[in-house]
């Protein structure tokens, strides 16, 4: 394996020519085809890139933001720098911190992406959780996913009134694909965030913070993993159908969802062996699979998905005939 290591006070390796496939998740690609297939999306791409181009998004998000560099939020740079140099990428995305007290951050543009980080992030954020942020931003860059999310942000935003180029579109089932397509990207990008910082404890007890504030003496992070594999195992059919519907109009997956998903993921060995090199590189036949593996991977996720909820289905189903029986036979019955 061609490696090398940062010299930094915590050594990370290179992942050199890191694929964006050694992360994806599997249902991220096969939700991506979905969409692409969608009647009508292919034109509003056009149309919104036209309308707006490249300066055009960049003026619409940087306006109120400020570039990171050495002069400026040298801690940010600095971790940046070495997200950058861990992952193997170049050239390196414009990183810019936007004045709000909401902890997000996004990639962003069309032929050059960028990067907005929230200033809030910079004071619930230590280090490693810095790192681990802007690795999952980074990861979205790599995967070419900055295009997709900047078009559903601008549909978000602006709304289908005020967009009167893409009358006559059926936009509702686009947009409803892209959230889709969106919350799962974001379980591609953890993976990618937990790549760049190295340090599975930084990237959970981020979820952690991201879901209940900063006060990290007050938390604990065994307990929010417990929580995390609760939200995601417990309940019954009714409750898995509330989870589905809690998540329709949201563009990112709960963090307990998030953290599960994360734990999963390195618990099944994955994570281990990308950093003994076992990964795809950029541009070989790995990074190139056939979309048939995909679609089949994404198949036997959701599929898993489908067979809890069928259980738990029958199992409510079960109890409820079970209760009726009883009742039918009455106190005295045997």
């Amino acid at each position: 394996m061609d490696e090398r290591q940062l010299p930094a006070a915590r050594a990370r390796i290179v992942l050199t020519q890191i694929s964006a496939r050694a992360w994806e998740h599997p249902a991220d690609r096969a939700a991506l085809n979905t969409l692409r297939a969608l009647p009508g999306f292919d034109e509003v791409l056009r149309k919104i890139y036209g309308f707006f181009g490249e300066r055009g998004v960049r003026l619409l998000f940087q306006a109120n933001a400020v570039r990171v560099g050495p002069t400026q939020f040298p801690r940010v740079h600095t971790a940046f720098t070495e997200v950058c140099a861990t992952m193997d990428w170049e050239p390196r995305p414009d990183l810019y911190i936007s004045q709000t007290p909401l902890v997000n951050a996004g990639a962003y543009g069309m032929d050059r992406p960028f990067i907005v980080l929230n200033s809030g992030a910079l004071a619930l954020l230590d280090d490693e959780e810095l790192r681990t942020i802007l690795g999952h931003e980074l990861g979205h860059v790599i995967s070419g996913h900055a295009l997709y999310r900047t078009i559903l942000v601008i549909l978000l935003e602006f709304g289908f009134r005020n967009l009167p180029f893409l009358a006559g579109i059926a936009l509702l089932p686009i947009q409803i694909a892209l959230m889709e397509w969106y919350r799962k990207s974001e379980l591609s990008s953890d993976r990618a965030g937990l790549l760049a910082s190295q340090d599975p404890v930084a990237s959970m007890r981020m979820f952690m913070k991201l879901a209940g504030g900063g006060n990290i003496a007050e938390m604990n992070l065994d307990a929010f993993l417990v929580q995390a594999k609760e939200y995601e195992q417990g309940g019954d059919a009714m409750d898995t159908v509330y989870k589905v519907l809690n998540t329709l109009g949201a563009t990112h997956p709960f963090h307990t969802l998030r953290a599960a998903e994360l734990q999963r993921w390195v618990e099944g060995g994955d994570y281990d062996r990308i950093l003994r090199g076992e990964y795809p590189r950029r541009g070989t036949a790995d990074d190139q699979r056939p979309i048939a593996e995909d679609i089949g991977e994404a198949g036997r996720y959701y599929g898993d998905q489908a067979k809890d909820v069928v259980g738990k289905v029958a199992e409510v189903a079960r109890k409820a005939a079970d209760a009726f029986s009883s009742a039918m036979k009455g106190p005295g019955s045997r």
